[in-house]
């Protein structure tokens, strides 16, 4: 697809002028067409803020990939710990998205709660259409690798009603990490704003610039280099626990995208390398779960908690973790 800039455009990013030029397209989708090199100006490769010139040429291969795409009812295992007829709660397991997006149209939690109301509740539709078919019922997300207690809406009032308490903080949310390194302090609050990393938009970074961003976190349990802490969110941003715990040099144990496959505050032996290697294997994803979420209901008043247990992979490691703290004691 040849798209040719007319002599009088301004000066615009190119991910900004592309989604107003090229149907069923979104910036979020246009800047992974242009990361994988599917987007060329002058039969050159580009970044997401290039800023398009007049008369440029710009070329986009597979212009497929933004058709519209039906969400489609999957037959999923789907841990549902609670449900009325208002809402639900639901414990995600690592490794499902959320909704539906680019690259992600199959498998994710959506998918299975349209099945899960369609064929075994019997009720077509039945979730809120608030935020589109796409994300039905979904009032706040969690990250496709982190595990946890997620809320669920069967109406757009409930919806409205649970984003609102979302929004004020009136949400209690608890979650349990494994992170590297010991803390000096062993129970705190971090107040660092957040915004996207300038150099890969995907990622987020501590800046003066973003949005504010408050993490209380206390120490449960030291191991030989780990800590699994409980950390309580004020506010609801983006890879929020990550970035905070990578800033302050306690990385989220496994952590692909904020160096959390990577030794910190720790000497590591050939011994001990070993050792982490063999937990890193248990743990292919950030050791990261949403325990406990509680709220006062916004159509009956009551006050609702839940807690899920921690999921098999996290408690693997800490397993290990503890038999490995015995044999040392025993030399």
């Amino acid at each position: 697809m040849l798209i040719e800039v007319p002599a009088g455009q301004k000066k615009l990013r190119i991910d900004k002028y592309l989604a107003m030029h090229v149907e069923n397209s979104s910036r979020t989708k246009i800047k992974f067409a242009i990361n994988d090199g599917l987007v060329l100006v002058n039969s050159k490769k580009i970044k997401a803020n290039h800023i398009v010139m007049p008369n440029d040429v710009i070329d986009i291969s597979l212009p497929n990939m933004w058709e519209k795409t039906e969400v489609i009812p999957e037959d999923l295992k789907l841990d549902i710990i609670f449900e009325d007829e208002y809402l639900m709660i639901v414990n995600k397991p690592a490794g499902m998205v959320t909704h539906p997006a680019f690259k992600n149209y199959t498998g994710t939690l959506v998918n299975g709660l349209l099945y899960y109301m369609e064929h075994l509740q019997k009720v077509k539709g039945g979730l809120s259409e608030l935020n589109g078919l796409d994300r039905a019922g979904i009032v706040h997300r969690l990250d496709k690798n982190t595990s946890g207690i997620l809320v669920v809406a069967k109406d757009e009032i409930t919806h409205m009603k649970l984003s609102n308490l979302f929004s004020k903080h009136d949400i209690e949310r608890e979650y349990w990490a494994l992170v590297w390194g010991h803390f000096k302090e062993k129970k705190g609050t971090i107040e660092k704003s957040l915004g996207r990393n300038p150099k890969d938009r995907k990622f987020f970074i501590v800046s003066d610039k973003g949005k504010r961003a408050v993490t209380e976190y206390e120490v449960i349990k030291e191991f030989e280099f780990l800590s699994l802490i409980k950390l309580n969110l004020h506010t609801g941003r983006t890879h929020q626990i990550r970035v905070h715990m990578f800033s302050m040099g306690h990385p989220v144990f496994g952590d692909p995208e904020y160096q959390g496959k990577r030794p910190h505050g720790v000497q590591v032996t050939s011994k001990l390398k070993q050792h982490i290697n063999n937990l890193l294997d248990m743990m292919p994803r950030q050791a990261l779960h949403a325990k406990v979420l509680g709220f006062i209901h916004p159509m009956t008043g009551e006050h609702l908690r839940f807690e899920s247990d921690l999921p098999e992979d996290m408690n693997l490691v800490i397993g290990k973790l503890q038999n490995s703290e015995h044999l040392n004691d025993e030399y």
